[in-house]
């Protein structure tokens, strides 16, 4: 009698923890895009999902239970199996959680999906009661049954989650159509609104804002901002925000499938359509540069007969799109000038920002300059010039707006704390391209020793060990110290650093960036510049 009543109190325990460790998961499938299968992908290769102390309390448990059951079924072990089962049930949660970098935003679809699992584990729980009762009338040994089904309900969580997904699946479809449908009409509607549709294995995020702020200088703009590039983000945007006072409507496109981007561009209707580049990014989802050419592709497809596309020339996989395509387009870049219809001359980097002659194939120039850092970034820049040209503004209001542009956040962004130290933030998902570029602005800098924390990259296949290995090889010839987050992701830049002869005794490796920041913090004296490149999504780990 005591231990029936006991149980409700067990319940109420377990059904709490749930609440808990159901917010976990359904950060890690909101990282993932509400994807079942890049979910999937998370759980087989995280130790986040199953860590090692709920593996080993499994197997402590299940021991202790065979053990009560079929030899020693006195009540002694009976409260030790209790007793353990309390202890290691509260062990699932934890204590120690970090701050995550990006924090689970309870949107309407988040909050469905969270009501979906826990009611996903009430009928679990339900369904456990009613077997257990019928198999195993005795109450002592429905009991302990009861408690380990409770802990294995507990411990799939992660699987509870993908069950609850593919539940309210059909609902979120039915809802995301209802708002894609009505954007999509909207955008339809609005006869004087010219929209630009942005995408590139990297750089889109920044020349958005780039073309936003040059646009500026003659039109009323409205951009997605920051990093919404998905279908639901930018039917939002439109839906609430676009209205008949904006004339030029900029769209980030992202893709991590072949077809993501021809649905935003049916969303969106650009009449002008801007690629900034092709890499090797998102390969885990591509598979190779072939299906990355063919979906950033579908945006110029989609353009109508009258629209214009804009291509990096310099880029050697867009310079095969560009060379296929027969619709109105400009090419921009550095190299090739003759083929060029706008670029760049005269370019002189430094660690105060960038100065350039900006020319067009018609010999019209003017010199401008900006306080963005790093080549890559001309190549930005000449990107939203393209667009303004395209659009009608003179060379002299593009100037204008390119002296206007703000350093973007968390993209070579130069923060001075006062304390005499420079730190350049470029914590915003590193490249092989970006990297690159990361360290010819570390190398501007003349004065002072220069630091490196970096996790290294990610999100690029089979391609990502060698690229960190590359990676590692770059920062030998440029960083007095290495500071390397993480042990075991961090090995090929190592590697890297080792094969290049780079003194072991400067390279630093800690398990997060908190140890870190208090290792730079004890080698580091005024005038040294430290970087910080890339910062690893909560998804991702050691």
């Amino acid at each position: 009698m005591v231990l029936d009543k006991m149980l409700y109190i067990f319940v109420l325990l377990w059904m709490l923890i749930i609440i808990f460790r159901s917010k976990f998961f359904l950060h890690m499938i909101q990282l993932e895009g509400y994807k079942n299968e890049e979910y999937k992908r998370w759980i087989k290769t995280s130790t986040k999902a199953y860590p090692k102390k709920i593996k080993i309390s499994f197997i402590i448990l299940t021991a202790v239970l065979l053990l009560y059951i079929i030899f020693i079924k006195s009540n002694i072990l009976l409260y030790i199996y209790i007793g353990l089962w309390v202890l290691l049930t509260l062990g699932t949660l934890d204590f120690k959680k970090e701050e995550p970098k990006k924090k689970l935003e309870f949107t309407p679809r988040a909050k469905r999906l969270y009501i979906s699992s826990l009611l996903v584990n009430i009928l679990q729980l339900l369904i456990l009661f009613i077997i257990i009762k019928i198999l195993f009338p005795n109450g002592k040994t429905s009991i302990t049954i009861i408690l380990y089904g409770l802990f294995i309900i507990n411990f799939l969580q992660g699987r509870n989650m993908i069950l609850a997904n593919t539940i309210v699946n059909p609902i979120e479809k039915r809802i995301n159509t209802y708002y894609y449908t009505m954007a999509q009409e909207k955008i339809k509607s609005m006869d004087d609104l010219d929209t630009v549709g942005i995408t590139g294995s990297f750089g889109k995020t920044s020349t958005k804002f780039i073309v936003d702020t040059i646009l500026k200088e003659k039109y009323r703009v409205l951009k997605t901002p920051e990093s919404y590039n998905t279908p639901m983000g930018i039917s939002k945007v439109i839906n609430s925000k676009l209205t008949n006072d904006y004339e030029i409507f900029i769209a980030e496109m992202g893709a991590r499938y072949i077809g993501d981007i021809k649905e935003i561009a049916k969303l969106v209707h650009p009449k002008i359509g801007v690629i900034t580049s092709i890499g090797p990014a998102h390969l885990e989802t591509f598979k190779n540069i072939e299906n990355i050419m063919k979906t950033k592709y579908e945006l110029i497809e989609e353009l109508p007969s009258d629209g214009i596309a804009i291509f990096n020339y310099d880029n050697k996989y867009l310079r095969k799109l560009a060379d296929k395509t027969f619709k109105e387009k400009i090419l921009y870049g550095l190299e090739n000038q003759e083929k060029l219809d706008i670029y760049a001359t005269d370019i002189e980097v430094s660690e105060l920002g960038s100065s350039f002659i900006l020319k067009d194939k018609s010999g019209e120039e003017i010199k401008c300059t900006t306080k963005l850092l790093g080549k890559h970034n001309i190549y930005n820049i000449l990107a939203g010039a393209s667009v303004a040209k395209a659009l009608g503004l003179t060379f002299e209001e593009i100037r204008r707006g390119i002296a206007k542009i703000e350093p973007i956040p968390h993209r070579l962004n130069i923060i001075n704390p006062g304390t005499g130290v420079i730190v350049i933030d470029d914590t915003f998902n590193s490249n092989p391209v970006g990297v690159k570029a990361a360290l010819e602005v570390l190398n501007q800098f003349k004065e002072g020793r220069k630091i490196i924390i970096t996790p290294g990259m990610v999100e690029l296949g089979d391609k990502e060990e060698e690229s960190n290995r590359e990676f590692g090889v770059r920062m030998s010839t440029v960083c007095d110290y290495v500071i390397l987050v993480g042990k075991n992701r961090t090995k090929p830049i190592y590697k890297g650093l080792k094969e290049s002869g780079y003194n072991e005794n400067n390279i630093i490796v800690v398990q997060n960036l908190d140890e870190a920041t208090k290792e730079f913090q004890k080698i580091v004296r005024p005038k040294d510049v430290v970087l910080f490149e890339n910062d690893l999504p909560d998804n991702y780990e050691e």
